[in-house]
């Protein structure tokens, strides 16, 4: 091939080039580490919910680390009637800490639960206590339900944020 004019050898295809492994094979090299790990052996869809929460966890684990997600917390926390008591206890960014490294725990535990059932299950019930610790909370957010739109079930401010958590309680039955 020329470089200059990009021409290929018609009869054999080939351009010269050096040429990037192709998404397939990508593809298949993947799936061939996944199999090594024991993770697509069987009940693969069990494995995608599982590894969902895993990166959920991480991604929010993460924000609870920083000053802006502590102080995104405070309505959150202050009108929640199973975890009100973070901020005695800990104090604005301890409480952030502190659910950030409980998010974090459980994580691992879900992650560790491809290989360990045990672990996997301590994840799953960590997780649920703390999708249950943040769905308490939809009923005593201050100013939750549109009154301009007749109030329950017309979500607005904190609320419609909370309720993700009813939606993530449910595969937890399945992890365990």
């Amino acid at each position: 091939m020329n470089r200059l004019t990009n021409k290929v050898d018609v009869i054999s295809g080939d351009s010269g080039a050096t040429r990037l492994p192709s998404t397939g094979s990508i593809m298949n090299s993947l799936i061939g580490i996944l199999i090594k790990l024991g993770i697509l052996r069987e009940d693969l869809d069990y494995h995608l919910i599982r590894a969902a929460m895993v990166i959920i966890f991480l991604f929010f684990g993460y924000q609870k680390w920083w000053a802006y997600e502590a102080e995104r917390l405070i309505p959150y926390i202050s009108n929640g009637p199973l975890i009100f008591w973070l901020y005695p206890v800990f104090g604005v960014r301890g409480a952030s800490w502190f659910l950030g490294s409980c998010e974090w725990t459980f994580g691992t535990f879900l992650f560790l639960g491809f290989w360990n059932k045990r672990l996997g299950i301590l994840g799953a019930l960590g997780s649920c206590a703390t999708f249950v610790g943040t769905v308490t909370i939809i009923p005593f957010m201050p100013d939750g339900w549109d009154a301009s739109a007749g109030g329950f079930p017309a979500m607005t401010g904190n609320v419609p944020f909370l309720m993700k958590d009813v939606a993530l309680l449910e595969p937890h039955h399945s992890i365990c």
